[in-house]
């Protein structure tokens, strides 16, 4: 499966994980909407949850969104392709470790590939990052639970879960 990201650059360069899979060949960066290939877009704003149905019914690539929040849901709107949430995930990265549902490009990434089966190169994708082991080791029950479901509906229901036992240890997602 192929990685692409629509890069807006308006983060720091230091800190912009989707730079640095850039750098290191593991996916390809594009400038406009335009430029950008059709794919399942991890949109956060996605109606629908991504699930392991995805892997085979859609198109055999993936589309990251890289840019500030405050603009995600108008450029992720100009994407092609089906477009997909991830499920309740904690991120691990220095900028908003602990912090449901804020994660960077390349933990996005490799949520999206742990759930469509694929988890070898999330493994790859992380390595790279020094907190990247970090994101699956927090995330290794729903990570494994997500990947068993059949299909989006599955998904959310196991993703209640988590939010009725974040809600009851008073975390904020």
């Amino acid at each position: 499966m192929e990685l692409h990201v629509r890069y807006e650059g308006d983060d720091d360069p230091e800190k912009c994980s989707a730079r640095k899979l850039a750098r290191f060949d593991l996916t390809d960066l594009h400038r406009s909407a335009r430029a950008t290939p059709p794919g399942i877009v991890l949109d956060p704003f996605a109606e629908r949850a991504l699930s392991p149905a995805d892997a085979d019914a859609g198109p055999d690539a993936l589309v990251a969104l890289d840019c500030s929040w405050e603009s995600a849901e108008a450029e992720a709107f100009r994407l092609d392709g089906p477009h997909r949430a991830l499920p309740f995930l904690v991120a691990a990265n220095p900028v908003s470790y602990g912090t449901p549902f804020r994660l960077n490009t390349v933990e996005a990434f490799a949520g999206a590939l742990c759930v469509l089966g694929e988890r070898p190169r999330a493994e790859r994708i992380l390595s790279k990052f020094t907190w990247g082991h970090t994101f699956l080791e927090l995330n290794e029950e729903p990570l494994r639970r997500y990947a068993d479901c059949a299909d989006s509906a599955e998904v959310v229901a196991v993703q209640e879960e988590y939010l009725a036992a974040s809600e009851s240890e008073g975390v904020d997602a």
